[in-house]
């Protein structure tokens, strides 16, 4: 259980694929003022999986921030999916994710050129090219 559950159990009930929060919002809702970095650093609100506990609470919850301007004290959380908890499980926001879920995926260009470049039989890849990358010969 993490103490930002309540934001998770928040979004997965959320009705609308859009929620502007202000952090005052966000911090009756947890009930505690959220971390200074949180406050002053836009980069604390990344998707990134790895970035911080809470992360991985709205990435549980299939939501994703969005807008975040600091300045302002505001920001958008974004559904990118609808919350199903696995087969079995409860419906809290804990069991919402599994490990391997929240990994970042490939970018779809990845591979895209697979297969167009042939290297001729006999071609030692690890050969010096010659005076023209680095010297005389």
């Amino acid at each position: 259980m993490s103490k930002y559950d309540p934001l998770g159990h928040f979004l997965t009930k959320a009705r609308h694929d859009e929620v502007p929060m202000t952090f005052a919002e966000l911090e009756k809702l947890l009930g505690f003022s959220l971390p200074p970095r949180a406050q002053k650093i836009r980069a604390w609100w990344s998707n990134n999986p790895d970035n911080n506990v809470m992360t991985k609470v709205w990435l549980a919850a299939g939501f994703h921030t969005e807008r975040v301007d600091i300045a302002s004290r505001r920001l958008v959380f974004r559904r990118v999916r609808r919350f199903r908890p696995p087969h079995g499980a409860s419906s809290g926001v804990e069991a919402a994710a599994s490990p391997g879920e929240l990994k970042p995926r490939r970018h779809p260009g990845f591979g895209l050129m697979k297969g167009l470049t042939t290297i001729a039989p006999g071609t030692d890849l690890t050969a010096p090219t010659g005076h023209a990358w680095g010297g005389s010969e």
